[in-house]
Parts: C-alpha cells; sequence; structure tokens
C-alpha cells in the first residue's frame, strides 16, 4: 500500500529534512561497511539534476532566455500543507532564473515568511492571481491542492503570456490548452 500511484507522481525532485538526509545517511553507512549501493547513489545525483535541470527547462519553455521575463512560481516549500523550506525544489530553481536575468514573483499558502530570507529579490504575492499578473510564464512547483483548482481563464488573462511550466503535472495537457496555455 506504500508503493503504488499514489506515491508514484513525477515531479522537479524530492526535498525536506528526511529523505535527502536519510539517503545519503545510507551511502556514507554502506561506503564504510564496504558495500555498493549504486543505486541510492544514483538516486542522490538524479534528484539534484532533476532540481538543478528545472530553470533550463522554464528558460527553454521562454523561447531560450529568461532576460527581462516575470516567472510567476506558485509553491515554495518542498510539500504541500507545510512551511517546511529544507531542500525545497524552489531554492535550486529561483537563483537560476534571476541568474539568468528573470524577475521572480512567487506565492505559496505557507511557505512565504520562512522563505523570505532565503529567496532574496523575489517579489511574494497575495495569491495565485496577483503572482500570476503580468507575469511571462506560471511554473507550479508544489503541488498544493488549491493549485488543482485555479482559475486557468483568469489566469490566463491576467499573464502577458498563457505559457505554464507544470513541474507537478497537476492539470492534464488537454484542460491547460483548452484555456490557450502553452503547456
Amino acid at each position: 500500500n506504500r508503493i503504488g500511484p499514489k506515491f508514484l507522481h513525477p515531479g522537479p525532485g524530492f526535498g525536506g529534512s528526511c529523505f535527502p538526509k536519510d539517503t545519503l545517511a545510507l551511502i556514507r553507512t554502506a561506503e564504510e561497511a564496504g558495500a555498493d549501493l549504486r543505486i541510492v547513489s544514483a538516486v542522490s545525483d538524479i534528484n539534484q539534476i532533476r532540481k538543478a535541470g528545472m530553470a533550463a527547462r522554464v528558460i527553454e519553455a521562454l523561447g531560450g532566455s529568461a532576460e527581462g521575463r516575470t516567472v510567476a512560481v506558485l509553491g515554495l516549500t518542498f510539500k504541500p500543507n507545510t512551511d517546511d523550506m529544507r531542500e525545497a525544489p524552489s531554492l535550486s530553481l529561483i537563483p537560476r532564473l534571476q541568474e539568468a536575468g528573470a524577475t521572480v514573483r512567487a506565492f505559496d499558502p505557507q511557505g512565504m515568511k520562512p522563505a523570505m530570507p532565503m529567496l532574496p529579490g523575489v517579489t511574494f504575492a497575495k495569491d495565485p492571481y496577483d503572482c500570476a499578473t503580468g507575469a511571462d510564464a506560471l511554473v507550479i512547483v508544489t503541488e498544493w491542492e488549491s493549485f488543482r483548482a485555479l482559475d486557468l481563464a483568469r489566469i490566463g488573462d491576467v499573464m502577458k503570456q498563457p505559457l505554464m511550466v507544470d513541474f507537478r503535472n497537476i492539470y492534464p495537457p488537454a484542460e491547460v490548452h483548452s484555456h490557450g496555455f502553452v503547456y
């Protein structure tokens, strides 16, 4: 019951306080015991690669450049229903977008206060619609339940262009396309 479709959702990489730390501890313990746990090392490596690759995917969706663009990021915490920012994928994504010349606006139902000192230069919005206003791209990083119920027509209307990068795959592509988004 613990392993199955409920837990097999692709995403931008795992975070939090336990899984990244425990994975590295398991690798170290195995090395000390002379055991070869390449699969666990590969999981850790791939997680870092996935996090690092998020910005490149957003920049590619923007046509190859983020310079002068505004990116709206929905979800800052490593998972929904928490304010925990430890190892959150947003902490990899946002600085890379800023380095590429993007202005970043963000919204998270619980994570904005702890995120503020970690993400300098980010404008924190009052809600998803405020976040998307004037944006060139909307990026979903954390799968908050409230993000599954967005009024996509309204979001598209307030954006410069209706472009969504959904790292949590919370929307069926046909639904997003029906509202005029590039997805």
